[in-house]
């Protein structure tokens, strides 16, 4: 254990973050690390305040002795004008997740990509990055796009059901990383693409509970393909289940959750987490979750 007896206040700025399983898993790795460690949601719809009042919260969090924040949807990008420091990958994805207060000083970083490169590296070690499918440029999609060409990928080919935004997405990403290509498609080029790709990556709401189903025909999957989603509620998607039973090695949207979490961690902290650890206590959450339900 350690002897360590400085004491960590957190929080979890966004739209419905009551039900988030983030402090759970935050708070057991710091008991786990003898750390005296509190993490709470503050819900924006629960409180009954917009997204533009993250400004007014990072004040008072700073003024209440917090460490740091946590921030979703919808303030990733609202909270960007309030940092006196943003980290280079946080700037080039235009959305932070993660804010410090450090010296009275807002420093906002960005785990989204950095938590799903850690979980290709760790749930899928090895995978060939030649090609790569990605459904959905949105928010998360933007992160995770960013974190397969920081890993290597070499030609990125963008699905999104709005062209225009996976378009622009594209545009932005291959003037960050010039020596790749990035390529924005339409759904209906699916079957083209996935003849061609090495992997695939998905990150629309399809497969959340609220959203059933499948984001593509699971027919166009062949076991030489890997497959990673981002959804992680529930944690077996039809499409992690389609592509396990395809012979596909498969990556859930755990991984992610959990590497986003062990960064903040990180952050907050300047102490190492162990995400194996964390991850075990995040599959306990989602299975009671299950239960329950």
């Amino acid at each position: 254990m350690s002897n360590r007896t400085e004491s960590y206040l957190v929080g979890l700025v966004g739209d419905g973050v009551t039900p988030s399983l983030t402090p759970y898993m935050h708070e057991r790795e710091g008991d786990v690390q003898g750390l005296r460690y509190l993490y709470r949601p503050i819900d924006l719809l629960e409180l009954g305040l917009p997204g533009e009042s993250v400004g007014q919260l990072l004040q008072n969090a700073r003024t209440l002795g917090f460490n740091g924040l946590n921030i979703t949807h919808p303030c990733k990008q609202l909270v960007l004008q309030y940092l006196d420091v943003i980290s280079p990958d946080a700037l080039k994805l235009g959305a932070v997740n993660t804010v410090v207060i450090e010296d009275g000083r807002f420093i906002g970083h960005n785990t989204d990509f950095s938590g799903f490169g850690a979980a290709l590296a760790s749930g899928l070690p090895g995978a060939k990055l030649d090609r790569v499918v990605q459904l959905g440029a949105g928010g998360a999609g933007s992160a995770v796009a960013y974190a397969l060409l920081s890993a290597g990928v070499k030609a990125l080919d963008l699905v999104d059901v709005a062209p225009e935004r996976a378009a622009e997405r594209a545009a932005e990403l291959a003037g960050f990383f010039p020596d790749s290509t990035v390529t924005a498609h339409t759904t209906a080029e699916l079957p083209q693409l996935m003849a061609l790709t090495d992997g695939l990556v998905h990150c629309t709401p399809v497969g959340m509970a609220a959203h059933p189903g499948v984001p593509l025909d699971l027919g166009l999957l062949e076991a030489r393909h890997w497959v990673a989603d981002i959804v992680y509620r529930p944690i077996d998607t039809e499409l992690v289940r389609g592509a396990r039973a395809k012979g596909c090695a498969v990556l859930d949207g755990g991984r992610m959750a959990v590497g986003q979490a062990a960064d903040a961690f990180r952050i907050f902290t300047g102490l190492e987490p162990d995400p194996e650890r964390m991850r075990s206590h995040f599959l306990e959450l989602v299975a009671a979750e299950e239960v329950a339900a």
